[in-house]
């Protein structure tokens, strides 16, 4: 309902014998919609919410805007709120976060894997997003679409920016997908109706997949690798394991542990001097130091050699032993064997006990690391490991010791069947 005239007047009386500085301070605590709305209630409070500064605010809030992006774009902060809303306004509820994401993974990339850089691809267009949507007939979620406005993913090259993983004769490097290729990727078949590849293992053949619609036993955005259902009758019928519920927690939660450490980097010959980003994931407090010598441990789960029916479920550890710097010379001694005690889900106990590991006797001398890589399979969808590692000294070959591996767990993701 229409305000009366003469209370329209009043209030335009009112705000005209208001002093400026309270008026603005008063506009600074709205947010963008409000701050606009106020630029068509009267004269004076349009004047008011054109005032500049009270744009800072929302350029840095919601586009990252620095000081010196400013200073190079040469405009007001209204103007450049303005000009990126009207390209990116759609996205505004996830752009901040999503760049902030990609500029601390380019920022960590920078440090340790230079080359990884030069796959990025630029950012795509709103038309290029939209001809992909014709394309596939359906919609894309805005954060995906965000992201691409970003960077349109990476190069198919190696090593990919979402992991690498080594074992044995089996490797994984998965690349995030630019959308034409995503989109040449648009399942219609049975099994993975409408869902869209994200990432791509040149080597394997894996991909990690968004469903776009929920159907086929799915929720709509979720995210998951598939792997065939070994028993089912029907070829079609996959066992999904989920690895997000949107596109924005999956790549957000990804680039965290990247950039935080929870995906260790590994320096192996295959990346000669760039690591990859291994999708190991290590716990922090999986530590166990034992006189000089500190054992800690990463582990993985592989949904390309897991099954559900037969349950088998295939995880990889990684294992770093590493001596203090600050040791005696003398105190230099070599790996002479290993014991596990390994735990399924049920409490069913498996020992093993075996010389050296992976077939290697390492000596570990003062500051120096010996990490290696080695499996194990449940029926069950966790169990844990534990165990030590027995040492003799260089110095006196007498002396033996044990060294304790400490417990780690190892966890299959939540998985479904499709209802293909």
């Amino acid at each position: 309902m229409a305000a009366p005239p003469d209370m329209e007047l009043s209030l335009s009386l009112s705000l005209e014998l208001l002093p400026t500085d309270p008026l603005l301070l008063i506009l600074s605590f709205l947010d963008y919609r409000d701050l606009v709305s106020c630029c068509y209630l009267n004269r004076r409070l349009n004047q008011l919410s054109s005032h500049d500064p009270l744009w800072k605010r929302h350029c840095k809030k919601y586009w990252l805007i620095s000081e010196e992006e400013k200073s190079r774009r040469n405009q007001s902060w209204r103007a450049i709120f303005i000009s990126t809303y009207s390209d990116l306004g759609r996205y505004i509820h996830y752009y901040a976060t999503l760049k902030k994401a990609w500029d601390d993974l380019e920022q960590y990339l920078g440090q340790w894997c230079p080359r990884m850089i030069s796959s990025l691809k630029e950012s795509v267009r709103e038309e290029d997003l939209d001809a992909v949507e014709a394309q596939i007939r359906c919609k894309l979620p805005d954060d995906y679409r965000c992201s691409f406005r970003i960077h349109n993913g990476q190069k198919l090259v190696v090593p990919g920016l979402m992991g690498s993983m080594a074992l044995s004769n089996h490797y994984r490097s998965e690349d995030l997908l630019d959308i034409d290729t995503a989109a040449g990727g648009f399942q219609q078949r049975l099994g993975l109706k409408q869902c869209l590849p994200l990432t791509f293992c040149i080597h394997t053949g894996l991909s990690q997949y968004m469903a776009l619609e929920s159907v086929e036993g799915r929720n709509k955005y979720e995210i998951f690798y598939q792997c065939p259902e070994q028993m089912a009758r029907n070829p079609s019928t996959i066992v999904m394991f989920i690895t997000g519920t949107s596109y924005l927690e999956w790549f957000t939660s990804y680039v965290n542990k990247v950039v935080t450490g929870g995906y260790p980097i590994i320096r192996d010959q295959i990346f000669s001097e760039c690591s990859p980003l291994c999708r190991y994931v290590h716990d922090k407090d999986c530590v166990a130091t034992t006189e000089d010598i500190t054992v800690s441990v990463s582990t993985s789960f592989l949904p390309e050699l897991s099954s559900v029916h037969p349950p088998h479920y295939f995880f990889t550890y990684r294992i770093r032993i590493e001596m203090s710097k600050d040791a005696l010379p003398e105190n230099a001694c070599q790996l002479e064997s290993r014991y596990w005690r390994i735990t399924n889900a049920k409490g069913d106990v498996e020992e093993v006990q075996g010389p050296g590991v992976v077939g290697e006797f390492p000596v570990i001398s003062p500051g120096k690391v010996y990490e290696y890589t080695s499996c194990t399979t449940f029926t069950t969808t966790s169990g844990y490991m534990e165990g030590y590692y027995t040492f003799h000294c260089l110095y006196n070959k007498d002396r033996f010791f044990n060294v304790t591996i400490p417990r780690f767990h190892m966890v299959c993701p939540a998985f479904k069947v499709s209802t293909a």
